[in-house]
């Protein structure tokens, strides 16, 4: 990293939504940066999500309604830290890229700061959710001018800033809503390419996985953008 701010410990919260992630959690913890206090929501795991993310020192909450959105709602409630961090619990992001981003945010250089994803291989992220989230990502750019070209599945803030945006949507809309919201609340982006893994053996994406997930997926982006 070349800014030394990003090596300091920064006062952040990480929240990390998880359904049925219990075999990836010892991977993503094991990169969490020093200083960083872990929120997992376990939003109606039956594998042993909550007692696995227990053991490894993170906070546990619970959330039923079942969403993305209202997964990392009840995280970002339930921290304390100025700044939140929300990545996924499935392996594919490393969380030692956070102390950049966090730092980014911390000094004020930008509103938020956010990775955009970069595929370590072919196959990593199915053809039909990259080209989905191009052309989303295309459409905020040029409706708002918002230059992002990812919808932010690692994402840094200031957890007084996203609550003031009042974001409601509880299942996959969130990001995007996210998205149209700071634009339009006049925040500032800056984006950073991280490296985008295969998701850990033995989980499932709960978006691309299925057809059935990205059938919702589709229809929470169209609730959103109407």
């Amino acid at each position: 990293m070349n800014d030394p701010l990003a090596r300091e410990p920064l006062a952040c919260t990480v929240v990390i939504p998880c359904r049925d992630e219990a075999l990836a959690l010892p991977g993503v913890f094991s990169t969490i940066p020093d200083g960083m206090n872990v929120i997992v929501v376990d939003n109606g795991s039956v594998d042993g999500t909550a007692e696995v993310a227990r053991s490894l020192g993170a906070e546990v909450v619970y959330e039923d309604v079942a969403g993305y959105g209202a997964a990392v709602h009840a995280g970002i409630l339930a921290a304390t830290a100025p700044l939140v961090a929300v990545l996924d619990g499935d392996g594919s992001m490393d969380p030692a890229d956070l102390p950049e981003l966090a730092s980014v945010v911390s000094r004020g250089a930008a509103t938020m700061a956010i990775g955009r994803r970069r595929p370590e291989g072919n196959g990593v992220w199915p053809w039909h959710a990259r080209a989905g989230t191009a052309v989303l990502a295309w459409w905020i750019r040029r409706s708002s001018g918002f230059g992002v070209h990812d919808l932010a599945p690692m994402r840094v803030c200031r957890r007084d800033d996203l609550l003031a945006l009042d974001i409601t949507d509880r299942r996959f809309g969130y990001p995007l809503e996210l998205m149209i919201k700071a634009s339009r609340a006049g925040w500032t982006v800056h984006e950073r390419d991280i490296v985008y893994r295969r998701r850990a053996r033995g989980t499932k994406s709960k978006v691309s996985g299925t057809l059935l997930g990205t059938w919702r997926t589709i229809t929470d982006f169209a609730r959103v953008l109407t």
